[in-house]
Order: structure tokens, then C-alpha cells, then sequence
């Protein structure tokens, strides 16, 4: 189980906008580890991510620093009430 506490972004395109948050390079160790062993398309790793209690299952992506991004669902942030620039606590536990 990896706990993050970050806060939450957008990026935004001329198609659209998602929200995100950033597993930093010294706390990936164990999703680095995991990608090793359970093999996926771009080095993603499927995780079970929960914030509160809203819990979604998804993909995290590794990122050129060496940390992961995990999307955040806009249905995801409405049910948690959290909005772009909160600090957020989620869990992820790999599957």
C-alpha cells in the first residue's frame, strides 16, 4: 500500500483537461519494483486508489522523473468534493 498526500492539478489541452496527482521519484520504489514483475503496456501499473471514501480502480504512468501519475476522475473529485489545488491524501494499492 503506497499512501500520497499531494496536491491535486489539472492539465489541460485544446482537447480537454485532467486531473492528476504526482507520485514523486522517492516514494515510487515499490511501483518500480512492481512494474518489474507484472509486465503492461507504457510501464503502468494497475492500482486500486481510494480518497476518503471514494475508491476507483485505475492505471498509474511512470513520468520522465522517475515518478508516477495517477489520473483522477472528474466523477471521482465531485464525489469526494475535491477540486483542483486541494491537498489530497489517497491510498493506492497495487493489483
Amino acid at each position: 500500500m503506497i499512501t500520497l498526500t499531494a496536491p491535486l492539478e489539472v492539465w489541460t489541452n485544446g482537447e480537454g483537461s485532467v486531473h492528476f496527482m504526482t507520485l514523486p521519484p522517492e516514494d515510487a520504489g515499490e511501483a518500480k519494483a512492481h512494474s518489474m514483475l507484472v509486465r503492461r503496456g507504457f510501464g503502468s501499473v494497475r492500482v486500486e486508489a481510494t480518497i476518503d471514501d471514494v475508491t476507483w480502480r485505475t492505471s498509474i504512468f511512470p513520468t520522465k522523473s522517475g515518478g508516477y501519475f495517477l489520473p483522477v476522475k472528474i466523477a471521482v473529485c465531485r464525489e469526494a468534493g475535491i477540486a483542483a489545488g486541494d491537498d489530497v491524501t489517497v491510498a493506492l494499492e497495487l493489483l
